[in-house]
């Protein structure tokens, strides 16, 4: 296998033991055909080199890689699913496949899978992924990256030759297995699950290990657990903030679909907002909009206490909370640095930063009439202000309403800041009329092409065009 010099393997999690997940074997697929693979990801783990007969054998028929996880293991969790507790749940169609050190940074990666095959945890499910899921995970981590967003990367997508069945859309319908690229897959539900069963030594054996891999600044910490909870609620304000800064709802934030990498991961129903929404939702199944995209930092803070709550058993409940209540100032210092970062200017100060995120949303509100009851679209707005080139912003398609009255104290506040990067709106991307969006209509028409005609040019057409984005933007 002509792997590079960097592919340097590093597999930590099967020193958890037993308990911690359970081995496994990918099905045996009826077909093996490469629909995607991410070599810029692929590079920086030294499998960019891998010929497409030996990317299908490790990453469709899961073939190990060198010195490597043999054989993938399933991970055991449990979570809290919209709120309800469930204590059946785990790595049910997906294991993890292989770790190692990324290069020019030595972070440990992992390896994960979606629609491997049934395991141990997949209860009454087939274990399998649709070839309209895969597609759309490749699009929204693509997507997510372009715009900054901390992102599990959508490393392969192979389709599988299945006919599967799902109440939720027509079928029968194509089958697919992706391998995700992630900065770790231990969850908050992994500490949950072993707080149900009363196991504080197995939670400080977790605790342990995810300091040791995760977050290695932490080994002198006298309350290590609290400690630990500290680091993750940061990363997890950071996180929630370039959600929002990105106009993303994920749609489905359970402690399970939460890591202790505060790395955004598993994307079932997600959605970008058209527009400026914080009741929109992504899951049509969200009647309450419990995780609606102006919700989405309580839900965050809710899991949060959910983690703290695991480990509990392991550390004094006031130091627990004392690190819990760090969230709020966190989160929203991370949301003002992440709306500067789009706009593409300088900070100049807490409260004055504030102030214009401020102004920001209220000119957002009053940006409701684009002729025949259209609104001002999330993605233009930060795309004609890149930078805070006012005259750019004005002289576009969208002039007309930024020189309305609405849009006059975010244009005076913004006029006080310095461009950062400024020479980035020297990318032929900013001449374009309009910046790259990532709509579900979109989506939809992207999916009709493969389902109807099995043309995949304008998917990969898409994911050429995101990723001039997120060269031009320069925010990842």
């Amino acid at each position: 296998m002509p792997v590079s010099p960097t592919y340097r393997p590093d597999p930590r999690f099967p020193e958890l033991g037993a308990e911690f997940a359970d081995p496994v074997r990918a099905e045996a697929f009826p077909q093996t055909i490469l629909r995607f693979r991410n070599d810029r990801a692929a590079a920086t783990i030294g499998l960019d080199t891998l010929s497409d007969d030996e990317w299908i054998a490790h990453f469709g028929r899961f073939e190990p890689l060198p010195g490597n996880i043999d054989p993938p293991l399933a991970q055991r969790y449990h979570g809290h699913q919209f709120r309800v507790y469930n204590p059946e749940i785990g790595d049910g169609r997906g294991f993890t496949f292989a770790q190692m050190r990324e290069a020019g940074t030595d972070r440990l990666l992992d390896l994960g899978t979606k629609g491997s095959g049934r395991t141990p945890w997949s209860r009454s499910g087939d274990g399998r992924l649709t070839l309209k899921g895969g597609v759309r995970e490749v699009l929204a981590t693509a997507m997510l990256e372009a715009l900054g967003v901390p992102t599990s990367r959508s490393f392969s997508l192979i389709e599988t030759g299945e006919e599967l069945d799902r109440g939720d859309e027509p079928s029968p319908t194509r089958s697919a297995v992706l391998v995700r690229l992630s900065h770790g897959h231990i969850r908050f539900g992994s500490f949950q699950r072993h707080a149900f069963f009363e196991r504080p030594d197995r939670i400080t054996t977790l605790t342990d290990h995810v300091i040791a891999t995760y977050y290695p600044q932490l080994e002198g910490s006298n309350n290590r657990p609290v400690a630990l909870v500290g680091a993750v609620v940061a990363r997890s304000a950071r996180l929630t903030a370039r959600w929002m800064a990105a106009g993303f709802v994920h749609g489905v934030l359970n402690t399970d679909n939460m890591n202790l990498s505060g790395e955004s991961f598993d994307y079932g129903p997600y959605r970008f907002l058209p527009h400026n929404d914080p009741n929109f939702t992504a899951a049509y199944f969200d009647h309450a909009g419990l995780y609606s995209f102006g919700r989405q930092p309580e839900a965050v803070f809710w899991n949060l206490q959910q983690l703290a709550g695991a480990l509990s058993l392991t550390a004094q409940t006031d130091a627990l909370v004392e690190a819990l209540n760090g969230f709020g100032a966190a989160y929203r210092a991370e949301l003002t640095g992440a709306m500067l970062a789009r706009l593409g200017v300088q900070p100049r100060g807490t409260e004055e930063d504030a102030t214009l995120i401020q102004a920001m949303f209220m000119a957002f509100a009053a940006g409701t009439d684009l002729g025949g009851g259209a609104r001002l679209r999330w993605e233009p707005f930060f795309f004609d202000w890149f930078c805070g080139d006012a005259a750019r912003a004005l002289s576009g398609l969208r002039g007309d309403l930024y020189a309305q009255e609405g849009f006059a104290e975010f244009r005076r506040l913004l006029a006080e800041y310095a461009p950062e990067r400024p020479e980035r709106l020297a990318d032929p991307y900013f001449a374009r009329p309009a910046p790259e969006e990532l709509l579900y209509d979109q989506i939809e028409t992207l999916w009709a092409a493969i389902a109807d005609a099995d043309d995949w040019r304008p998917f990969h057409a898409k994911l050429a065009a995101i990723e001039a984005a997120r060269i031009a933007w320069g925010l990842s």
